[in-house]
């Protein structure tokens, strides 16, 4: 094929096309042949998620020396403030779990500012949880790294637990004209 699938991964979907009989899995949204996700996104996180059919894009991609940059949107808990804000643009120490929680690494700078609720955004199913008393901000925030839930783990490290997380942009691709579920085909 030589081309790549994007997929906007809706809430609850397993990143995997192999059934577990508990939650929907990409085999529900994609009948293709030999196609497989170049990285992962966590069941209870939305949005981007890039396939592929070749093994040597699906390693670029997924590799750590490349770096590509990963833009989430993130709805989180609180009202972002810039001492919050300047936290992440500087590294948040959060704990190794792949080390058993023994020890502790920083994580790389994000790039990140407060934006207004995406337009045109899709209702999430099911909505999230919500506090009379507390109000959400919405942030914008990009990584070059990839460690098990770590953008929830940064905002959470800085008293801004996330709420909703949606990955926008891998790279050079984007959500843009996917709704929950969809997928379209680009050429390389």
């Amino acid at each position: 094929m030589g081309s790549i699938l994007l997929f906007n991964k809706p809430f609850g979907v397993i990143c995997q096309f192999s059934r577990d009989g508990v939650h929907p899995t990409l085999a529900d949204y994609i009948a293709l042949p030999d196609i497989y996700p170049a990285g992962r996104l966590d069941t209870d996180s939305e949005g981007l998620l890039v396939l592929t059919d070749d093994g040597q894009l699906q390693h670029r991609i997924t590799d750590p020396k490349h770096k590509l940059p990963k833009t989430y949107w993130v709805q989180v808990e609180g009202v972002a403030d810039e001492a919050a804000l300047e936290k992440l643009r500087c590294g948040v120490k959060l704990p190794d779990l792949s080390a058993g929680l023994r020890t502790s690494f920083t994580t790389q700078p994000a790039e990140v500012h407060v934006i207004d609720q995406p337009a045109d955004l899709w209702t999430r199913n099911p909505p999230i949880r919500s506090r009379k008393n507390i109000p959400t901000s919405w942030l914008e925030l990009t990584i070059r790294e990839g460690k098990n839930r770590q953008v929830r783990r940064m905002t959470a490290a800085v008293g801004l637990p996330t709420l909703r997380l949606i990955r926008y942009r891998i790279g050079a691709w984007t959500l843009s004209g996917l709704e929950p579920g969809q997928w379209r085909i680009e050429s390389l």
